[in-house]
């Protein structure tokens, strides 16, 4: 099971943040189990009530998991659980994503998303704590651990650039929500069209598939997304025309990026960021997409694990 957390983030925002308890019955949630506590369908007092307070750390070195665009908490259940016997470990839905508060456009700023993080470990009580993000998580971890690096002793960034991508970009995002054939009739209409049918996939990839229902939540007319496109879009357009290398630079803590082999991150680029980084690791992960920690959940596990080692209780 999941203990839910609220927190305030910038604004007001209200934030679900999960302690993962038990190990599963496998590595991914299933959507239309109603035991799923990230499933916007099953109760939301589970184990813990929302906006209780903070279970006690126990002394354990903190982790906040942050996921990317179009993400959820329950994507990290598998990595959270695992590092639950030697962390305390928190995933955080972001604005606009999970079960976390839909504030209208205009509230999707970096700053929004950097200030979210920075309340949550200080309401949650994690920090110094090593942040492990994946994608849009990833920039948000490492602009908050150069604006707060008290608040950060150690950094994993999960295939994310630090490179503008530019508004041809943002244009092909745009068109892409467009093509998607909501609202989908079944989950398993949804697996198909994310794992097989998009245009978007080069060959057939079940964990995309997977991925994608498991951010999908039954509506009377079918199944659709529990976040908003234009919402991602806005989100996405507030990083897509800038390079972050100034941030990366000063990035003090000790820091790992990974890449998968078939990701989105290059592997020029992603050595670059090592360089430019001061305390910089690299480390990448064979049979991988950009969706690494889904993709191989064992061989990421296996290459984050010497950098926590090394990291210590804190």
């Amino acid at each position: 099971m999941a203990r839910r957390i609220d927190v305030t983030g910038a604004g007001g925002v209200r934030l679900a943040a999960w302690e993962f308890g038990d190990p599963p019955k496998t590595d991914r949630f299933d959507p239309t189990d109603p035991a799923d506590p990230l499933d916007p369908t099953a109760p939301t007092d589970l184990t813990g009530h929302p906006g209780g307070s903070p279970a006690p750390a126990g002394g354990l070195p903190g982790v906040l998991l942050l996921h990317g665009l179009m993400g959820r908490a329950s994507h990290w259940a598998p990595t959270a659980r695992w590092l639950a016997a030697r962390h305390r470990a928190v995933a955080l839905d972001q604005r606009g994503h999970g079960r976390s508060d839909k504030p209208p456009r205009s509230s999707y700023t970096r700053e929004a998303y950097v200030e979210d993080v920075e309340a949550a470990l200080e309401q949650l009580g994690l920090g110094p704590a090593v942040l492990i993000g994946h994608a849009m998580g990833a920039l948000t971890a490492w602009q908050l651990a150069a604006k707060r690096p008290d608040l950060v002793r150690g950094l994993v960034i999960c295939d994310m650039r630090a490179s503008a991508l530019g508004g041809a970009s943002q244009h092909t995002w745009a068109e892409w929500f467009r093509a998607w054939p909501v609202p989908f009739a079944t989950l398993a209409d949804v697996r198909k069209w994310f794992g097989e049918d998009d245009p978007w996939v080069e060959r057939p990839n079940p964990a995309r598939g997977e991925f994608y229902a498991e951010v999908m939540a039954e509506s009377p007319d079918g199944w659709r997304p529990v976040f908003e496109p234009e919402h991602m879009l806005r989100s996405r357009e507030t990083w897509v025309y800038d390079a972050h290398w100034e941030e990366l630079a000063q990035v003090r803590c000790p820091t790992l990026v990974v890449r998968g082999l078939d990701g989105e991150l290059g592997r020029a680029e992603a050595q670059e960021m090592v360089r430019v980084l001061p305390h910089g690791q690299y480390a990448e992960v064979a049979d991988a997409g950009h969706l690494v920690h889904y993709d191989q959940p064992e061989a990421w596990r296996a290459a984050i694990e010497p950098f926590l080692d090394a990291l210590g209780n804190g």
